[in-house]
């Protein structure tokens, strides 16, 4: 009896103290591609060594066609996570109280650089625009403006293909939210697409935003999304790809609340988190490659909790640090020196 009055104690203790991290920032993430199927043990040891001491609680893991998808077979990359590959990364996220997110980049992003993306290489019926050419040797800028290729959002095959895929990796991860990407979505009602030419841009990305939120909510799961397209580029000043030059922005009144924005900002610490907390939802700042600006933003979302009235302190959820590097790279450059790029990004939750 004594044994379970000391253990009882001492689970009390733990949890206060995770209720005090959890009210200072509910919100610390980190945000990078999913591992390879090879890298999954070495992942979950740099998760369990470096991100759990951190109090990292929520972990946005782009997985996109690294799954071995049966509803869609065609879709996988050469090599994916099996589903017991995720079950690892599931078992790692309850024993330590991490939520993790997996994520699809959904409407944008269906190309890089000169590759395109498997959905359009498979079903290149689903491409907004058919009639822009993919370049042998990308660069910036171009004369069709491509950056990232987009699905058309009003094609009536689309979602079924998509939301099979959400689905299933929802279903494997046991997941409660998904990330949807929807950043810099520099093509969507094009002129010469025959379903989006002539609609307001705004709400076709609303609709999209919206019909996407809707799929998850029929199985209790909220949506999250970058939100640089919700911004207004030309008013701000914030230009094209952290904000939107191409009127979707009006769309931040057309979606429901209960989405969940990340609000990227990498070389300045810009302070759109209050624009989307005013409106209602509830946001995370993002930061990248300079730890300076991630300091200041842990900063302002300290601030801005601590002075909010208590209907918007809530809305002000946190920092998500975030990589576009492969989970392998990232980490040998984690571990190469003491004073890595990697280690000091991680800087920005220490003492929370």
């Amino acid at each position: 009896m004594r044994y379970l009055i000391i253990l009882l104690c001492l689970c009390s203790v733990t949890l206060t103290a995770q209720t005090k991290i959890d009210s200072l920032i509910p919100v610390r993430g980190f945000s990078i591609a999913a591992p390879q199927t090879d890298q999954v043990e070495q992942f979950i040891s740099f998760v369990e060594k470096e991100l759990v001491p951190l109090h990292i609680n929520t972990l946005i893991l782009r997985v996109d066609y690294n799954y071995a998808y049966e509803s869609h077979p065609e879709l996988r990359n050469g090599t994916v996570l099996s589903n017991a590959d995720v079950k690892q990364l599931v078992a790692m996220g309850q024993k330590h109280h991490i939520n993790i997110i997996p994520q699809i980049n959904l409407l944008g992003h269906q190309s890089w650089a000169e590759d395109l993306g498997n959905l359009l290489k498979v079903y290149p019926e689903f491409d907004e625009t058919p009639h822009i050419p993919m370049m042998e040797k990308y660069e910036w800028p171009n004369e069709h403006g491509l950056y990232c290729k987009s699905y058309c959002p009003l094609h009536p095959d689309v979602h079924k293909v998509v939301f099979a895929l959400v689905d299933e990796l929802m279903e494997a991860f046991e997941a409660t939210a998904f990330h949807a990407g929807l950043d810099e979505v520099f093509y969507i009602g094009d002129d010469k697409c025959p379903r989006c030419g002539g609609h307001d841009k705004a709400e076709l990305y609303a609709n999209e935003v919206r019909k996407i939120r809707d799929h998850l909510a029929l199985n209790d799961q909220q949506l999250w999304m970058w939100g640089d397209r919700l911004i207004d580029g030309k008013t701000t000043g914030m230009g094209m790809w952290e904000a939107s030059m191409n009127n979707t922005h009006r769309a931040i009144d057309m979606i429901p609340k209960d989405v969940f924005i990340c609000d990227w900002h990498y070389e300045r610490p810009d302070k759109t988190a209050v624009l989307f907390a005013m409106k209602g939802f509830r946001v995370a700042t993002c930061s990248w490659r300079h730890p300076e600006v991630s300091k200041v933003q842990v900063e302002d979302m300290l601030k801005f909790r601590a002075e909010s009235t208590p209907e918007m302190r809530d809305n002000f959820q946190g920092n998500i640090l975030t990589i576009w590097s492969g989970a392998e790279s990232f980490i040998e450059g984690y571990y190469s020196s003491n004073d890595s790029k990697q280690r000091q990004m991680l800087e920005m939750f220490k003492g929370l």
